[in-house]
């Protein structure tokens, strides 16, 4: 039993000790534990501040903290080092040399750095210039300055629109070649906070990496209601620290900024009523909670697609009643559709690749007359133009067609749409597409796809489920990817509306030496009263 118990995943965090609690080490630690990290600390400097005034800055000495990272290197490596407040510029140049030697021995190793100049209780924290701070600047992954920080980063003034993000980003990237830069938006005046991140494809080591530094840079921008909190000493270093113990728990950069942004609304709201009864005059902590799983608390993924679809009507439901789809099977050829159609599936996938233009459109003519013989709602992967030309019940596209894809015209022909995502960040802004149903996965490791860096798993699965809005029209949600006979059950008890199964029925024989409709039929029966009946 205990060999299925997941070590914590280790951070380290170095950074100052905040003597009033709010801000630094133990924000860190809070942050961190709620989270599901162990922390470990190496303290830069001891502050002498409270709530209304920063008085000192003792910084700690580079031979104390290479002791320290010394003995906790042994039993203790960090999967992530999350850095704030630096002292002095032989802190710089130790960490700077620290980090390139750590990464020899621990190839994956992600760091983060949240830059402290100024003390929210106002004094500054470091007088260590930029051109000082470069050696440190250029050994690191992931940068999470807020605008005056990136201003001052970038080298750049005149700018007070924080909408001028992007623009600091790509310079501190062409800069110091930082994989990811995060602008946080949380000292703006604006009734929405928006945050900004600028991030390298095929970076960060254990995600989805190859480090090719010829990839391209992307860029997620997120959105949240500004929530008026007095409690928010600290909140800089735990959106940090968050990002560190999701990343430490491999997720990808867009999603691990999505759970922060959450875990910070979070915080702040719970402090909310609190704060309103105390007005200006207490400055607090900010509150630590653990996994944000409340969907009012995530922000809006602002992109190109949804803005360019924001006023696309919802695209026609599955007509469900109050039916779920149970088994989605996903199958490449007219072979095995003819062989699964008569068995009552509510729903199926033809998934052709490699055919000539005109041949995959002769398949797509006869799995679409053969689909409406037996009343089955059958989507065609990714060949919208085809769907909507020959009647196919819906189209399935995958995220990295969606773009090209022409949603206006697949909406007005009345057939139905459904996307595939691959984690929180991807769903969120799905979801504001309407689509029919989404997908999400892979949920297990999968046969049929490389999906390094993007499994799901069981407890993700999960947290995506409680995204969707609390009303009656809830999108349905497939879950697909390496989904089993063994593991179905435990998928079907997350609430999904649907698996969807490839290998595990096209390759039943072999597998669990019964037939595909055998198989078929296990799926079903496991998809109404979800036991292990058919193993």
């Amino acid at each position: 039993m205990t060999d299925n118990i997941k070590k914590k995943p280790i951070i380290w965090t170095i950074s100052g000790s905040d003597c009033s609690g709010g801000a630094g080490i133990a924000a860190d630690i809070k942050t961190g534990h709620g989270l599901g990290v162990e922390v470990c600390h190496l303290m830069t400097a001891n502050t002498v501040q409270n709530s209304h005034q920063l008085l000192s800055v003792n910084a700690i000495s580079v031979e104390l903290l290479q002791q320290q990272a010394g003995i906790l290197m042994d039993d203790k490596p960090p999967s992530v080092i999350k850095i704030g407040l630096v002292a002095n510029v032989e802190q710089v140049q130790w960490l700077a040399q620290f980090i390139e030697h750590t990464k020899k021995l621990i190839p994956h190793l992600i760091s983060v750095y949240d830059p402290v100049g100024q003390a929210s209780v106002g004094g500054s924290l470091s007088a260590i210039t930029v051109e000082q701070l470069t050696p440190l600047l250029q050994k690191i992954d992931v940068l999470t300055p807020n605008f005056m920080e990136a201003k001052n980063l970038a080298n750049v003034d005149g700018l007070t629109d924080e909408k001028c993000a992007e623009l600091l980003a790509y310079k501190i990237h062409q800069d110091f070649a930082i994989n990811s830069i995060i602008v946080k938006g949380g000292h703006s005046d604006d009734s929405y906070s928006t945050d900004y991140c600028l991030h390298q494809l095929n970076q960060l080591q254990g995600k989805q990496d190859n480090q090719d530094k010829t990839q391209a840079v992307i860029s997620y921008q997120l959105s949240a209601q500004r929530i008026a909190s007095h409690y928010s000493h600290g909140g800089g270093c735990s959106f940090a620290s968050a990002l560190a113990s999701f990343l430490a728990q491999g997720y990808l950069i867009r999603d691990a900024f999505t759970l922060a942004k959450a875990f910070i609304s979070q915080g702040l709201s719970m402090s909310k009523s609190i704060s309103e009864l105390h007005g200006h005059q207490y400055y607090g902590a900010f509150e630590q909670l653990d996994w944000p799983r409340n969907a009012e608390c995530f922000p809006k993924v602002i992109d190109k697609l949804s803005q360019q679809y924001q006023n696309l009507p919802a695209f026609n439901s599955l007509d469900l009643a109050e039916k779920k789809l149970g088994l989605y099977p996903v199958i490449d050829s007219l072979y095995w559709l003819k062989r699964l159609l008569p068995l009552g599936i509510e729903i199926i996938q033809l998934r052709v690749k490699n055919l000539a233009e005109s041949e995959l459109e002769q398949v797509i003519i006869t799995a679409v007359a053969l689909a409406k013989e037996y009343n089955t709602r059958l989507f065609i992967n990714d060949y919208w133009q085809f769907a909507i030309k020959h009647g196919a019940y819906g189209v399935h596209i995958g995220q990295e067609d969606l773009q090209d894809a022409d949603l206006w015209a697949i909406q007005q022909s009345g057939i139905r749409l459904g996307i595939s995502t691959h984690g929180c960040y991807e769903f969120l802004s799905a979801q504001r597409l309407q689509p029919s149903y989404l997908a999400i996965g892979a949920i297990f490791p999968t046969k049929t796809k490389d999906m390094t860096g993007q499994i799901q798993g069981i407890e993700n699965l999960k947290q995506v489920l409680s995204l969707r809005p609390e009303h009656n029209n809830k999108i349905p949600v497939v879950a697909i990817g390496g989904i089993n006979l063994e593991r179905a059950p435990e998928v079907i008890a997350t609430g999904v509306e649907s698996i969807a199964v490839v290998t595990a029925i096209t390759e039943a024989e072999s597998s669990h030496g019964i037939t595909p409709e055998q198989a078929a039929a296990c799926f079903q029966d496991l998809c109404i009263k979800p036991v292990s009946l058919c193993i």
